[in-house]
């Protein structure tokens, strides 16, 4: 597959967010950095943001994110953030499908 060794370009980091005065819900917050394929001009960034809205499941549902999931980017990373359970393999897994 072209897209295979550009994955290992890509290195997915995963922060808990402190559990505030609310109890019960944690946000999880995980970070892509796609500093080197952005700079080797291999992805955009941009449409890497579309994909991965269009593509994570909420619900067994996908493009539905509401407020439980948003994705935002930077310049050369892009940040979910989930109310809910979401795991950081399957954030790995979406992003070796997109590349």
């Amino acid at each position: 597959e072209a897209g295979a060794p550009y994955a290992a370009m890509v290195q997915i980091g995963i922060k808990k967010a402190a559990a505030g005065p609310k109890k019960g819900k944690k946000a999880s917050t995980f970070t892509i950095d796609c500093s080197k394929p952005v700079e080797d001009k291999i992805m955009e960034i941009a449409s890497f943001e579309k994909f991965l809205v269009d593509k994570i499941k909420v619900g067994g549902k996908t493009g539905v994110l509401g407020d439980n999931v948003t994705v935002t980017r930077d310049k050369t990373k892009i940040t979910v953030t989930s109310e809910i359970q979401m795991s950081k393999r399957y954030l790995k897994y979406l992003t070796k499908k997109y590349l």
